[in-house]
């Protein structure tokens, strides 16, 4: 149990040595001598807090907010002396802060716990007993033999040791830890890959010995023993035998692999960041806030303690009779008395650091974040996944976004290749019906038949279909249904069942639009490869494969042709083919290339060299010497390649297309104009990773590409360096993109991290290629602690941008194909990225400006709260006698003031949704935290000190010398001057809120007018009546006597008038001198969508069904035809409102885009027309005022209708 705990506390690590050894099937040997090694379970945890830890954990981490500590010290001071209050007013609302904001992160940490529990609680099968059992993934050890079938996801790192195929390899994907969807192929060692049944594996006397897991996804270094016959039999195991958890099993039944590394130990779990309290710059900014607050708190207690000692010096000040010293005060310390006197005017003063701020801000926060998931428009239909929010802290945050960091591949695009041209000869093709169409023509064949090519054009289909790494799968149904194309039942199976696997997706398009059109591949066995042409078998012998690799950018096959020749099929880059042909349409075939670039499609040039006997003898020479030389193999490989691929004849071009998710180019844009940068980081291709870059337009073709590649010491990264920063100085107009390696990154980062940095920051696009998952998040922390500190965003969806995800301040995941580790990893999680521009342009801009207005006015109502209970000290002779009764004391904040601005908080909107999406620019005037600087902070403070110098000098100087008020001459108490200074600071700082609120609802209303008159019922009837419970009641009957003078009720006004007056006469001055943008673009909210928020947004569907209740619900009858002279409508048979006139208008918006002719005019008495008119993109928008009467004419292909 120590032990246990020991480890739950992580003072005693699982593994203490260097290796692991690793007894398959949990053999262990059975001698005394032996210790077993600790592992970790195969438990994956993203969750902060265990029933444990949570509440200490907890309670460390609230106590870090200023606020919540300074009341807690507030509250032991009242514990321990006298002081004017009663400690509840300060230990009551904070437990009710701490407890509440405990049970809002405790169910955010348990919806992380649950998403752990689905995945712990997988079902695997287990090799147990000699037998295949079924059990939980969080129940699998380290040794343990676990089978995984066709398409599962491998629940821990494991060693494989056999699969369905004789040879024991197998074929997966990483997508989901490194972004590239291509197939890998992984082997087992020859003397294990025989155990193909769960017998044979349990009689498997096997060791595997290797490394303690690290964080590196393509380094494994180890060796199995294998026992045959009492015979020891050791082999290496490499990355190339190690099965990864999160990759998935493809083209293969079944595989059976020992768990080497489990849990929080696997490499996909080491390449997570420690998850860490995201703290949001808004808070930061509240804590800045709170620590001068305090400071004023501090000088208001020092300065009133001074004075106070200061004042009752004088001998007129000598303490009455009746309140005399006591022999202990007498005798006590002067500099104890002075201590305590300043705790006490620190207790008194103490609310104008406002604690229900924070819980104020945690409701509004957890209550804003229903409608992200709530939000139609983040609805993807066809997954049928909404948006959800993992954590609600950093809403505000989606607003203060500066840099984008987004993974390519499942994030921006689809995974899904496609063919689209191709040029053959010098001439251009594209796909039409499975068929081939030169450019300009169109194929008419009537019976749909692909006609026969010949020469060049056969050449160059066979060489797609034959000079590949694919792979096929032949999936047999139960039963055929009859039918089928012109190859339906080859070779024993059906083409259509047949489905290829490619170590590169490009390559996998190319073979699929082959077969298309006639040139299907359709069996690959040992050395053989099979076509079928127009129906026609062929089979090809595989004499050589000449790799690719990243310095060639080529590959290349040596085959033997049916009729016994010899011929070279080449493809790759056009930079690595071009040059080495000669002959073929070059020139054209370069012009076409250049073209398909352009159109944002990924090119390869296809070229061939056909060997004469005496040629092929010497180039299968000069390959086998290279390959069994034992010394400089590789380079002796390279010269062999070079020498061999040379003089080709060219045939043609390829162009492909990477499907883009919907919308992406347009969400970089508007992320762009926004003033949002986008850097793009991925683990694929350099060129693949620039393909991309250009056709998702996060590259534009006029930019200057600068590159930063392939750098090997440090010397050279920073002479590169310097020399692109040299070029980006020299052009100032041109907008620059960097394209940097992984490789070249972590030399750039490792001695020139400014010099990098310098040359990122002025480019208007960075694209990072070839990154690992953890240097992902170092190029994150990188820019998120450089000296500007800009807010960072980071948007996945692997587990390879885990570690992304949590270093940025923001991190989104894409709800894709590669499994759940980004979402649940994820503060937010979305189904496209194409959400992500709503999500900041609207919902963060709505989040910011709410939340730092709430932060601001709560601040401003302390202020107003507060000083004039300094103020009065200097009436009282520092006598610490409070301004205010208790009650109000302790409901000011949670009940008179809290819910008007809680209701402004969850609805405000400065400028409508629409409008936000459409002026993308609009973020910029938020951007940095602007709403929250420095100026703006003073300007609420010194408006708080003013009202307030209002309240209490405009209640002092009404009540003066006399205070006989009444009409029955009683005098008014310093209770009365307390409740009067209290009733006009409610009634004022609820309308200061009102002048704030552009968007008003009827919960605004309700809230606004309700807080005010819940303020009079309460005071009413707690100074009305005599409650047994209360120990005194000082303010029995002060509020009706206050209420009954009219002299009081003119100074309420005059007061409140006397504070708003002046803010009424600043916002109009401004709004009509000096407007922003955004208080332009109100102007046009207005004239987009009158009143209605919610029908001018929807979907078409729902528009008519609105439309239907309102027809039902107002009388709306079928407009009938009338003459062009006959009297407009009324009212009541058109059944004229807002809602329906913007309504109408929408409905037109989308006859336009169907192509429709449909005008739209509306109005009534002098309220707005609001219009669309035009065709498609070219609708208008416009607003005529003071239209008398009420007419609707709409014209649909010139039939009018009135």
């Amino acid at each position: 149990m120590l032990r246990w705990i020991r480890q739950q506390l992580g003072f005693d690590p699982p593994h203490q040595s260097d290796t692991r050894t690793v007894y398959v099937a949990n053999r262990f040997p059975q001698n005394g001598h032996y210790i077993p090694q600790r592992f970790a379970d195969n438990r994956i945890i993203s969750s902060k807090y265990t029933i444990w830890n949570f509440i200490p954990k907890n309670l460390f981490e609230q106590f870090r907010r200023i606020a919540n500590f300074y009341f807690l010290i507030i509250f032991l001071v009242q514990l321990m002396i006298d002081t004017p209050t009663s400690p509840v007013t300060s230990g009551l609302p904070l437990f009710f802060v701490i407890t509440i904001t405990a049970i809002k992160q405790g169910y955010e940490d348990w919806l992380r716990y649950k998403a752990d529990n689905e995945v712990n609680g997988a079902p695997v099968f287990v090799v147990r007993s000699g037998s295949l059992v079924q059990t939980k993934s969080k129940n699998i050890r380290v040794g343990d033999i676990v089978r995984v079938a066709k398409d599962e996801t491998f629940p821990a790192d494991l060693a494989l040791l056999s699969s369905d195929r004789a040879d024991g390899t197998c074929h997966i994907t990483t997508a989901s830890l490194d972004g590239e969807t291509n197939l890998k192929t992984h082997f087992s060692v020859a003397e294990t890959a025989v155990c193909q049944s769960v017998s044979q594996l349990e009689a498997l006397e096997a060791v595997v010995e290797c490394q303690q897991p690290d964080a590196d996804l393509y380094r494994f270094v180890g060796r199995i023993t294998v026992t045959q016959h009492e015979e020891e039999i050791v082999r290496s195991l490499g990355q190339e035998n190690l099965l990864l958890r999160g990759a998935r099993l493809k083209n293969t039944k079944e595989i059976f692999g020992v768990a080497i590394y489990t849990g929080m130990e696997s490499k996909m779990a080491l390449n997570y960041k420690c998850k860490s309290q995201k703290r949001s710059a808004v808070e930061k900014s509240m804590n800045t806030f709170l620590i001068i607050y305090l400071g004023i708190l501090l000088f208001e207690a020092i300065l009133s303690t001074i004075l106070k000692y200061a004042w009752q010096a004088e001998d007129k000040w000598d303490q009455p009779f009746y309140n005399q010293e006591t022999e202990q005060e007498r005798n006590s310390s002067p500099i104890l008395k002075f201590i305590s006197d300043f705790l006490a005017f620190l207790v008194l003063y103490n609310f104008i650091i406002p604690i229900s701020l924070y819980v104020t801000v945690e409701m509004q926060k957890f209550m804003g974040s229903f409608f992200i998931g709530w939000d139609l428009d983040l609805y993807h239909e066809e997954s049928d996944q909404k948006a959800q929010v993992n954590t609600s802290d950093l809403n505000e945050e989606l607003g203060q976004v500066e840099y984008v960091f987004t993974d390519k591949t499942g994030t921006l695009t689809e995974n899904e290749m496609h063919f689209r041209e191709c040029s053959i000869n010098g001439v251009k093709y594209r796909e039409v019906n499975g068929k081939l169409a030169a450019e300009g023509m169109t194929d008419d064949s009537p019976d749909g038949s692909t006609p026969h090519l010949i020469g060049d054009e056969l050449l160059f289909l066979k060489a797609v279909s034959l000079c590949h790494t694919v792979q096929i799968s032949y999936d047999q149904p139960d039963c055929l249904v009859g039918g089928g194309d012109s190859f339906s039942h080859a070779n024993g199976f059906s083409s259509s069942h047949m489905e290829y696997y490619a170590s590169s997706p490009d390559e996998k398009a190319l073979v699929e639009a082959a077969k298309r059109i006639g040139v299907a591949f359709t069996r690959s066995s040992g050395d053989t490869k099979e076509i079928k042409t127009f129906g026609k078998s062929e089979k090809y012998k595989m004499l050589h494969l000449l790799e690719f690799d990243a310095d060639r950018r080529r590959m290349s096959v040596i085959l033997e042709t049916p009729s016994g020749g010899k011929v070279l099929f080449t493809k790759g880059a056009e930079s690595a083919i071009l040059p080495f042909t000669t002959s073929g349409e070059i020139e054209k075939t370069r012009l076409h290339v250049d073209e398909f670039a352009l159109k944002g499609l990924r090119t390869l040039v296809v070229a061939c060299r056909h060997f004469s006997p005496e040629e092929y003898v010497d180039v299968d020479k000069h390959l086998n010497a290279a390959r069994t030389a034992l010394q400089q193999r590789e380079e002796r490989l390279q010269e062999a390649f070079a020498y061999i691929e040379r003089d080709m004849h060219l045939l043609g071009a390829t162009g492909v297309e990477d499907k883009l998710q919907d919308k992406v180019q347009e969400t970089i844009e508007a992320l762009r104009m926004a003033g949002i940068k986008v850097w793009v980081l991925t683990g694929d291709k350099h060129e693949t990773a620039v393909s991309v870059s250009l056709s998702c337009g996060h590259f534009h073709r006029t930019m200057n590409i600068l590159e930063l590649l392939q750098q090997r010491s440090d010397n050279e990264c920073a002479e590169q360096l310097r020399r692109l920063d040299r070029r980006i100085k020299e052009d100032h107009v041109i907008q620059h993109g960097l394209v940097v390696d992984g490789a070249s990154l972590s030399l750039a980062l490792r001695e020139h991290e400014k010099l990098f940095m310098d040359v990122s920051k002025n480019c208007s696009a960075v694209l990072c290629c070839r990154m690992a998952p953890l240097q992902k998040a170092k190029v994150v922390r990188l820019l998120k602690t450089s000296p500007e500190k800009p807010i960072t965003l980071a948007i996945g969806d692997g587990a390879n941008d885990v570690s992304m995800i949590q270093e940025a301040h923001v991190g989104i995941g894409i709800m894709g194909k590669e499994g759940r580790q980004a979402v649940r990893n994820s503060d937010y999680a979305i189904a496209r990225f194409k959400f992500l521009s709503k999500l900041l342009l609207v919902h963060g801009h709505f989040y910011y400006i709410r939340i730092a207005t709430l932060v601001q006015y709560f601040f401003y109502k302390n202020v107003c709260f507060i000083t004039p209970q300094f103020l009065y000290q200097f009436f009282c002779l520092f006598s610490q006698q409070t301004l205010y009764d208790s009650v109000y004391l302790t409901l000011y904040n949670i009940c008179f003031t809290s819910l008007p601005i809680l209701v402004f908080s969850l609805f405000e909107q400065l400028v409508h949704p629409h409008v936000l999406q459409s002026k993308p620019a609009l973020y910029r005037d938020i951007s940095r935290n602007s709403l929250l600087s420095f100026r703006t902070f003073l300007y609420w403070t010194l408006l708080g000190f003013l009202h307030a110098f209002i309240f209490f000098f405009g209640s002092y100087l009404l009540m003066g010398e006399d205070t006989s008020l009444m009409g029955n001459g009683q005098m008014f108490g310093n209770w009365t001057l307390g409740t009067l200074v209290f009733t006009v600071m409610v009634i004022t700082v609820t309308l200061k809120l009102a002048l704030e609120t552009n968007f008003w609802t009827w919960m605004n209303h309700f809230v606004t007018w309700g807080s005010i008159a819940f303020y009079f019922i309460f005071s009413l009837f707690y100074g009305g009546i005599i409650w047994p419970f209360l120990h005194s009641q000082d303010m029995y009957f002060v509020f009706v006597q206050l209420l009954s003078s009219g002299s009081a009720w003119f100074a309420i006004i005059i007061i409140i008038i006397t504070c708003l007056f002046p803010d009424v006469v600043k916002k109009v001055f401004y709004r009509h001198l000096q407007p922003t943008s955004t208080q332009k673009s109100q102007l046009y909210s207005n004239s987009v969508a009158i009143d209605d928020d919610f029908i001018a947004l929807q979907p078409l569907s729902r528009a008519k069904s609105q439309l239907g209740k309102l027809r039902s619900t107002l009388d709306l009858v079928p407009l009938r035809p009338v003459s062009n002279t006959g009297s407009p409508l009324t009212a009541k048979t058109c059944a004229v409102n807002v809602g329906t006139a913007v309504l109408l208008s929408y409905l037109c918006l989308h006859a336009h885009a169907n192509q429709h002719s449909l005008g739209l005019r509306w109005g009534w008495g002098t309220k707005h027309i609001v219009g669309f008119w035009g065709r498609g993109a070219e609708a208008k928008v416009f607003d005529i005022k003071h239209f008398t009467g009420c007419m609707c004419r709409m014209s649909v292909r010139g039939r009018h209708r009135e």
